[in-house]
């Protein structure tokens, strides 16, 4: 248990930190799930309009350290190639 003043400071900062944090990456994966739902429904068009709303956020997470650069970049490209897919089918 922190006993320094500084110390108990920090914890609360964290903690407040931590919160913000979790539904900032709560809200990211949401959107995510809805370019997933999309795609797996077929819908080419309702697919690449939920890619272009989520692409922004999580480029902006990536920013704020929510997650790392090669994850989003990794999701944004499966999500992308499953698009492109579909458009072909």
């Amino acid at each position: 248990m922190a006993n320094s003043p500084q110390a108990k400071k920090r914890a609360r900062q964290n903690e407040k930190n931590r919160k913000h944090n979790a539904s900032l990456r709560s809200m990211a994966r949401t959107y995510m799930k809805k370019v997933q739902a999309k795609i797996i429904a077929g819908n080419y068009e309702e697919a690449e309009a939920a890619m272009k709303q989520a692409q922004p956020i999580m480029d902006s997470m990536v920013n704020k350290g929510i997650f790392a650069k090669n994850k989003v970049a990794r999701h944004k490209s499966r999500m992308n190639a499953k698009i492109k897919a579909l458009k072909a089918a």
